[in-house]
């Protein structure tokens, strides 16, 4: 577990990853590290795993519409009871107002990703960015049954 004095100078990791699926393992496993040394179990850094990975992948393919010359951006900032990652896109599609059902959609395999998000992350918020660009503001707690305000809040 990393000490409170430490995370001022160490508590954050920011990667930029370009616009090409396969490149989430990386923020993915940064993220598990991360949290792995903060002292989360292994069922919430799993979960963790899962979310980053999904963010990811939705940057990647709908936000930057797999543009090479684009990237995402992921910010993971550790605080004392709490991993706050930051998933940020350079917008060439907004974030939809209403996110399709899972299963419910053309291909019925696909819109699974940001139901997983909201279900295994304490807190999500999702905006899209005055300069252009969408954001993926994740937390999860250390001790998730001893905060409130679980699921999705949707940002402007």
């Amino acid at each position: 577990m990393i000490p409170d004095s430490e995370l001022e100078n160490k508590g954050r990791v920011e990667i930029f990853l370009p616009s090409t699926l396969g490149y989430e393992k990386v923020a993915r496993n940064a993220a598990a590290a991360v949290a792995e040394e903060m002292g989360f179990s292994t069922d919430r850094i799993e979960d963790l795993k899962t979310a980053v990975a999904e963010a990811c992948m939705n940057a990647i393919e709908h936000g930057n519409r797999e543009d090479k010359t684009t990237s995402v951006t992921v910010l993971l900032t550790a605080a004392p009871n709490r991993l706050e990652v930051n998933v940020t896109d350079e917008g060439l599609t907004p974030m939809p107002d209403e996110f399709p059902k899972p299963g419910r959609t053309e291909e019925h395999n696909r819109g699974w990703g940001m139901f997983f998000i909201t279900q295994l992350m304490d807190k999500v918020e999702i905006s899209r960015l005055p300069v252009g660009g969408n954001q993926v503001r994740m937390t999860i707690y250390l001790q998730p049954e001893a905060e409130s305000g679980q699921g999705e809040t949707k940002g402007e």
